[in-house]
C-alpha cells in the first residue's frame, strides 16, 4: 500500500496521497453508491470536488465509483472522514475507520453515445456495449441514467437495438452454466396484480426434475414482485455460491437476481425506472431476456397477459411484442414459448407481499379456499415447461403438473427450497397484516364488469406495499360475480394512518370496480 498521511483538521492543507477515515453513513441510497465529504474537509477543497460529481473511492485494494454529496453537519461526516452509503460500504468490505482514498473519477467513455441516443439517433452494438459497461460500473450519475432510460422510452428502440442492449446486459455480469442441456425458466411481463404464478411453477417443475434457477427482480411499478413476496417466506438475497448450492441440491430456487451479479446493469436501470414508472418495450425485453440468459436458462415460457388495464391491451399489440421477444431470443439462442393469457383482472385474491404469499401457500396446501384462477394458471404454465422435456408428449404437461401439486410433492419441494434459503417462519393461516383496514363496498346491484389492474395496484401501493409487506388489498369479488349494494368488494390493509388515508382517497376517487350487467363483462383472449 502507498504511503499516506491522514488529514486531521478542517483547516489543514491536503497533501499528496492524503487519506481519510472511512465512515459508514446509515443511508439507504437504493442501488447507488454515494460518498459524503464535509464542506470544510481539506481534501474536498484541495481537489476541487463538486456536489453530485463522480468520484473514485479506494480502500484496501477495493475500488468503487460513487456520487459525491457535500455535508455541513460534522455529526454526519467529520472533516477528516469519508462517508459512504450502505451499499458502497458493503462493497468496500472494510471496517469503520479504515483508511480510504478519494479522487476525481474519469468521465464515462460512453457519454457521446448517450448524447446521440438523447438526440434520437440509432445506436450500434459497440455503443450499447460501452453504455452498459459504464452503467454496470456505476460511472453514470442518476441524471445520466435517467436521460438514457427516458431517451430509450421516447424514441423506441428498433429490434436490432433491443438485441444489442440485451447482449450487452448479459456480457456486463456473470453468466451461469449449470452443465445441463435443459434449464428452464418462466416469466411474466407484469402489470397484473397478484399474479404470483412463479412461486407455484418453480416447486412443481423442479419437483418433476427439471433445473429451474428462478431469479426475480423486485417490484418496479407493482405492489409486489416475486422476490418481494418470496421474501415473506424465506431469504432471497443469496450469495452466488449459496444460490448455486441450493439449485444443485434442490433443482430450483426463488431468489432475487441482484446478489448473483446477473445482468447488473439491469438492477441499476431498474432503480431509475421504478420511481419514473417507466417500463418501455425495448428495455423490458432486454431486462427480462438478459436475466434469463445470464441465469443459464435454455428454455423460457413467457406470459403476456392481455386486458383493458394490462400492459398489453389488444391481441395485435401482443403479437407485435411476441415477435420482438422471439427475434431477440432467437439471436441469443434461447428457446422461447410465448403464451398469451387473461389479463382482464388481478390473479388470486391478495395484492401485496403477505397477501400474495398467503394465496400461494393456500394453493400449495390444496386448501379448498385457495384462489382457483391462480391454481389453474400456474398449472398450465408449469405444464408448458414440463413439456420442454423430451420425455413428455405435447399436451401431457398439465396433467403431470396437476398430479405433482395434488399429491403434495410441490408443497414438499417448496418447503425444502424455503428451508434451504432460510425460512422466515411465515404462518399463512394467520398472516400478519396491516392493523388499519378499510372496506370498499358495492354502491349498486348487478355484476362486476370491470376490475382495473392499474387502479388496484395503485391503491395497494398507496397503502404501503411492497415496502410495507403487510399492506395491500384483499379482493373478494371477480369479474362476472353478482353483487348487491353493501357487499364488500375488497379490503385495504395498511400499517400507517397516512398510508390508509392516501389509499382511501384513491379508492373514493375510483374504486377500480364497475357494476353493470353480464353483457358488459369484457371478453377474454387466451392461448391456453
Amino acid at each position: 500500500m502507498e504511503n499516506t498521511e491522514i488529514v486531521t483538521g478542517c483547516g489543514s492543507a491536503a497533501q499528496e496521497g492524503a487519506s481519510l477515515s472511512l465512515k459508514r453513513v446509515a443511508i439507504d441510497t437504493y442501488r447507488e453508491n454515494v460518498a459524503y465529504l464535509h464542506r470544510d474537509c481539506a481534501v474536498y477543497r484541495a481537489e476541487g470536488f463538486q456536489a453530485l460529481s463522480k468520484v473514485e473511492v479506494r480502500a484496501n485494494g477495493k475500488r468503487i465509483l460513487a456520487t459525491l454529496n457535500v455535508v455541513d453537519d460534522t455529526s454526519i461526516v467529520g472533516c477528516h472522514e469519508l462517508g459512504v452509503s450502505e451499499d458502497a460500504f458493503e462493497q468496500l468490505e472494510v471496517p469503520n475507520g479504515h483508511q480510504a482514498f478519494i479522487a476525481q473519477a474519469e468521465p464515462a467513455e460512453s457519454i457521446p453515445a448517450l448524447f446521440r441516443k438523447i438526440n434520437g439517433e440509432r445506436l450500434g452494438r459497440d455503443d450499447f456495449g460501452a453504455i452498459v459497461r459504464d452503467i454496470a460500473q456505476h460511472r453514470y450519475s442518476k441524471i445520466e441514467l435517467t436521460a438514457f432510460v427516458v431517451a430509450c422510452n421516447r424514441s423506441e428502440l428498433d429490434r436490432e437495438e433491443v438485441y444489442f442492449l440485451t447482449d450487452a446486459m448479459v456480457e456486463s455480469g456473470r453468466r451461469l452454466d449449470w452443465h445441463e442441456s435443459l434449464v428452464v425458466d418462466k416469466h411474466c411481463i407484469g402489470g397484473i396484480p397478484g399474479n404470483r404464478t412463479s412461486m407455484l411453477v418453480v416447486p412443481i417443475v423442479s419437483a418433476y426434475g427439471l433445473v429451474f434457477p428462478k431469479t426475480s427482480s423486485r417490484a418496479i411499478t407493482s405492489p409486489a414482485g416475486t422476490a418481494d413476496t418470496m421474501e415473506v417466506l424465506s431469504r432471497v438475497e443469496l450469495p452466488f455460491e449459496e444460490l448455486t448450492r441450493i439449485v444443485q441440491q434442490h433443482r430450483g430456487c426463488l431468489a432475487w437476481g441482484g446478489t448473483a451479479d446477473l445482468s447488473p446493469a439491469d438492477d441499476v436501470l431498474i432503480s431509475v425506472e421504478r420511481p419514473l414508472s417507466i417500463d418501455s418495450p425495448g428495455q423490458m425485453i432486454a431486462s427480462i431476456l438478459s436475466k434469463k440468459i445470464a441465469a443459464g436458462a435454455t428454455h423460457l415460457v413467457l406470459d403476456i397477459p392481455i386486458g383493458p388495464s394490462a400492459k398489453v391491451r389488444s391481441m395485435p399489440e401482443a403479437q407485435r411484442l411476441r415477435r420482438l421477444f422471439e427475434y431477440v431470443a432467437d439471436r441469443m439462442q434461447l428457446s422461447l414459448d410465448v403464451v398469451i393469457t387473461d389479463g382482464r383482472q388481478p390473479v388470486g385474491r391478495g395484492v401485496g407481499p403477505v397477501l400474495e404469499a398467503r394465496d400461494v401457500m393456500q394453493v400449495l396446501e390444496c386448501d379448498p379456499d385457495a384462489p382457483n384462477d391462480l391454481r389453474q394458471k400456474s398449472l398450465r404454465l408449469a405444464g408448458r415447461l414440463i413439456e420442454c422435456s423430451p420425455d413428455v408428449r405435447g399436451g401431457d404437461g398439465f396433467a403431470i403438473a396437476r398430479d405433482i401439486l395434488d399429491s403434495g410433492r410441490a408443497l414438499a419441494q417448496m418447503q425444502a427450497i424455503v428451508k434451504a434459503q432460510g425460512a422466515q417462519g411465515f404462518d399463512w393461516k394467520h398472516p400478519s397484516l396491516g392493523r388499519l383496514t378499510l372496506e370498499v363496498k358495492a354502491v349498486s346491484d348487478g355484476v362486476v364488469t370491470r376490475i382495473d389492474n392499474l387502479q388496484m395496484a395503485r391503491i395497494a401501493r398507496l397503502a404501503g406495499a411492497p415496502k410495507v409487506r403487510e399492506a395491500g388489498v384483499d379482493i373478494f369479488r371477480k369479474l362476472g360475480d353478482p353483487v348487491q349494494v353493501g357487499d364488500v368488494l375488497y379490503r385495504i390493509y395498511a400499517s400507517y394512518p397516512s398510508d390508509l388515508a392516501f389509499a382511501s382517497q384513491a379508492s373514493e376517487a375510483d374504486s377500480g370496480f364497475s357494476i353493470g350487467v353480464e353483457g358488459d363483462v369484457p371478453k377474454v383472449f387466451v392461448e391456453f
